[in-house]
């Protein structure tokens, strides 16, 4: 185990320099305990982070009552293994030391629960290349951890299985979730989405599978649920980690039969839906502490891809800035001084805040992006005109910065989308395309200009 200072790489991570490629392989292998001799082997085609643990789902799964389900992660960085330990019951210990995070050069031992991995590392092991890639459907970035998930989601669009997107809040889920969708044999048929957050718990087995009329006090009409709605085409259950244990059961149920029954119906209906799930939850963690079912879990992650947040994908914050200012109506081009200062910050909101910090220097000008981004207030918004009404408007209001900010904001989103609307017909889907702006979030803001 290094017990250096390991802000070198961190510096060449962030910047894209040398570290960002492997110079060699690693190799993990099983020393003593269960499942002795399985070995696992790290190199620059490997998709992200290895995880380690009981789970169906690790890609070195062991069979250890001590071990967690995802016990730790490990990634190759340059020719260093990056050890992270993720909140097991037992710990990581390396070389007798325990750790939560690590760097380790070869020739390290791991214990975990009652198992003990060795660790080799073979400067001479053949490291395919990444193929150089610009993004996936929709999805941006040239980061070599973008591009080492792109051809697993070239195979995932295609094939029909379920697929589990996890990742930080503002990595790009339902951006992925829509790439899948429009590259797959689905995409003329309908993209339907169900964000467990945004319907109130009584409600959510009514949107899900609808209701018939008469059945619950309000259900004046016979609705349709989102399943009937996607009908051969996908489903995209967004935050799937914060559904209640008991509807949990009743999607299992629709999911193993491929059949729903409304609310108050007294009669099964056949979908043929193609699902996508998305979580900023460790579902393995949920699975382990009792909050989400082992079964549901297993029949929603065959296919699995975890996003890397912004900030360890070198190089892609001046790519997606870029792309957002064009998309979002920027003049010329973003200086290289801002360029800079974003490619320096720590993004803790990721693509979705970088995209939003650009919207904000569009609207307000070079220096507003050293602020952070607030939520929007509950006030009236100004008067909307033409650019410099609306300002005035805003200036004359004398609310505090945070939400004048926002207001104007706010009024660059409606007039985008207004305008993207507008040049593709009304179409939703076309505008959402040609903006690079995922769709359910264009309709969020068009509904809301509306006040819908």
């Amino acid at each position: 185990m290094d017990s250096g200072d390991d802000s070198e790489i961190r510096t060449l991570l962030r910047r894209g320099g040398q570290a960002q490629f492997p110079d060699g392989t690693f190799r993990v292998t099983v020393l003593d305990g269960p499942r002795a001799g399985t070995t696992a082997v790290m190199d620059g085609g490997t998709p992200g982070r290895l995880l380690v643990g009981t789970s169906d789902a690790c890609d070195l799964r062991l069979e250890d009552r001590e071990v967690s389900r995802r016990h730790l992660a490990l990634e190759l960085v340059g020719n260093r293994l990056s050890v992270v330990d993720l909140g097991s019951r037992n710990g990581t210990v390396v070389d007798h030391v325990a750790v939560r995070e690590a760097w380790l050069g070869g020739g390290e031992t791991i214990r975990i629960g009652s198992t003990t991995l060795g660790v080799v590392y073979d400067p001479e092991g053949k490291n395919p290349e990444v193929p150089f890639a610009t993004g996936f459907g929709r999805m941006r970035g040239e980061s070599r951890a973008m591009r080492r998930i792109y051809p697993l989601c070239h195979k995932l669009a295609l094939a029909a299985v379920p697929v589990l997107i996890e990742g930080e809040t503002g990595t790009g889920k339902e951006v992925l979730a829509e790439a899948l969708h429009e590259e797959g044999p689905r995409a003329s048929g309908p993209y339907v989405v169900f964000d467990c957050t945004a319907v109130p718990p009584n409600l959510i087995e009514s949107e899900l599978f609808g209701h018939e009329r008469g059945s619950f006090t309000g259900a004046a009409a016979q609705r349709r649920g989102v399943f009937e709605q996607a009908h051969k085409g996908t489903l995209l259950i967004d935050e799937i980690g914060d559904l209640e244990l008991a509807l949990q059961a009743k999607l299992l149920r629709a999911l193993e039969r491929g059949e729903v029954r409304r609310v108050g119906g007294d009669k099964s209906l056949r979908v043929d839906v193609r699902i996508l799930c998305a979580t900023r939850r460790d579902l393995d963690r949920e699975v382990q502490e009792g909050r989400f079912r082992d079964d549901l879990f297993h029949r929603l992650a065959v296919g699995r891809v975890e996003l890397p947040p912004l900030r360890e994908r070198a190089g892609d914050v001046a790519v997606l800035a870029r792309h957002f200012w064009a998309t979002l109506g920027g003049e010329g081009a973003p200086s290289a001084a801002l360029l800079a200062r974003w490619e320096a910050a720590p993004w803790p909101g990721n693509v979705r805040e970088l995209r939003n910090a650009v919207a904000r220097v569009i609207a307000l000008g070079d220096d507003v992006h050293r602020d952070p981004p607030s939520a929007a207030g509950d006030a009236e918004p100004a008067p909307v005109g033409d650019g410099a009404g609306f300002l005035e408007g805003v200036l004359a209001s004398n609310v505090p910065w945070p939400e004048a900010r926002q207001r104007v904001l706010d009024e660059l989103e409606r007039r985008y989308i207004e305008r993207a609307l507008a040049e593709h017909g009304g179409n939703v889907s076309r505008a959402a395309a040609a903006s690079g702006i995922a769709r359910r979030h264009l309709q969020r803001i068009k509904a809301r200009a509306r006040g819908e």
